[in-house]
């Protein structure tokens, strides 16, 4: 075995200085990594370096929703790196990412039919921008250059996906370079109306008449896309209003402006269905895809798209390229080889079946905890719950507070400011889901 995989749980051989982790504060971690360092994982646990076991109850970030080390997924992995382990994807393609893509399109809402294959759901956001901008100039109408977003949104870290969004960080940092022609809608998350709804709230479908006020700002015939996140998984699982999502289809039919659905959290299962589309019945123009089609293990992300947005762009010389995009890695065959294990394993043990029981457990244990003080809300739908803590006066202690007591208790949570998210996987049984929550309740008693 390679030394660096057998010494992987022995933490007094780790050097951390060296590493730059992305977004958590790293003066925070090289603190105090050891109770931070993960060296195993199996089903929906970690095993830490101090040998401390950890419910995963988040889906490793959203992306692995069948567990760890499932061995269909380790012997698929295995069994394609010995046949192809790699496959450019210029100019040449391989059968399983030729079958993956029939797949998908299968799986997806009723006239969505083909797939575009990029590495992560911050290249699958810029990808969508930019077959929204390509296909309005090739259709003639190049003056639609503006990307609508939302408020509070997440699209991932490239340029497009950071103009679109509405994380204030990542715009405050990177303002000179964000992409110009952006503007958002308001979002849609009000304590006052709102706090404690289970499931959609039954108030707000009005919001979405906000983009009618965007139109008549900046003229219909400038916006090329409105791009949303069904719920709102980045910003602490914010739920669409009853309506909402309909209403956005109906304006942006209305005013021929392409609706994209960016459900990199809510694709595959997270919603009880392969897609939130399906779930909330509204299908957009195009759909982008990541984190659970490989169920975390090997990057994968992609865009699903209408026919006839597809057949747009096959104009010209029939040698001609016809959209100057791609990676390296687009459809690579252990990813494509992987989401096919995922995607068998969650039909041959129906787990968006099981998702749709578990919403109803995970619903009522984390409502029970309405009766702590110190929550501002709590809130869920599908397989998916979060719960706004009253803040201390440093925004987000209280939240870190409970996460690091987490980590010495059992249990590993994702903390956004002082909202805690929860996304336990599929697999996880009722019991789980019950204990998770229970956990939660002593911490946050631990940490008022």
């Amino acid at each position: 075995m390679d030394q660096h995989i057998e010494a992987q749980g022995d933490d007094r051989q780790l050097n951390v200085e060296p590493y730059w982790l992305p977004s958590p504060p790293n003066r925070h971690f090289k603190a105090d990594p050891s109770p931070r360092i993960l060296v195993s994982a199996k089903g929906a646990y970690y095993r830490t370096a101090e040998g401390h076991e950890l419910f995963d109850s988040l889906s490793g970030l959203w992306c692995c929703p069948i567990g760890h080390g499932h061995p269909r997924i380790v012997e698929a992995l295995t069994r394609q790196a010995q046949t192809l382990d790699y496959c450019t994807a210029f100019q040449m393609s391989n059968p399983v990412t030729l079958r993956l893509a029939e797949r998908i399109a299968d799986m997806a809402p009723e006239g969505l039919d083909h797939v575009f294959f990029a590495n992560s759901g911050s290249e699958s956001v810029d990808t969508a921008l930019k077959i929204a901008l390509g296909y309005h100039r090739l259709r003639g109408e190049a003056g639609r250059f503006r990307m609508i977003g939302r408020e509070k949104g997440y699209h991932g870290v490239g340029f497009g996906g950071m103009s679109v969004g509405g994380m204030v960080a990542n715009r405050k940092m990177f303002a000179t370079a964000m992409i110009p022609g952006v503007d958002h809608l308001r979002h849609t998350h009000d304590y006052a109306e709102m706090a404690f709804s289970k499931g959609q709230p039954e108030w707000g479908g009005h919001l979405a008449d906000d983009l009618e006020r965007l139109v008549a700002l900046h003229d219909a015939a400038t916006i090329a896309a409105v791009i949303v996140e069904p719920v709102q998984g980045s910003a602490g699982v914010i739920v669409p209003p009853v309506g909402y999502l309909q209403r956005l289809r109906e304006i942006c039919t209305k005013h021929g402006i392409l609706l994209i659905f960016d459900e990199v959290i809510t694709g595959f299962g997270r919603m009880g269905a392969p897609f939130a589309a399906q779930r909330f019945d509204v299908i957009p123009d195009m759909i982008t895809f990541a984190k659970g089609i490989t169920n975390g293990i090997v990057p994968m992300g992609g865009v699903i798209v209408r026919k006839d947005i597809y057949e747009t762009f096959m104009q010209g010389p029939a040698a001609a390229v016809e959209l100057f995009h791609g990676y390296t890695y687009s459809g690579h065959p252990l990813a494509a080889a992987v989401a096919h294990a995922t995607l068998d394993v969650m039909e041959e043990e129906d787990l968006f079946g099981r998702v749709r029981e578990l919403e109803g457990v995970l619903e009522g244990a984390v409502h029970d905890l309405r009766s702590e003080t110190g929550l501002r809300d709590i809130r869920n739908i599908g397989l998916t719950a979060a719960i706004d803590l009253e803040p201390r006066p440093e925004p987000g202690a209280r939240a870190r507070a409970i996460f690091e007591r987490g980590l010495r208790e059992g249990i590993l949570l994702r903390f956004t400011g002082d909202t805690i998210a929860m996304g336990p996987p599929f697999i996880s049984t009722p019991d789980e889901i019950r204990r998770m929550v229970e956990m939660l309740r002593g911490l946050i008693r631990a940490e008022r």
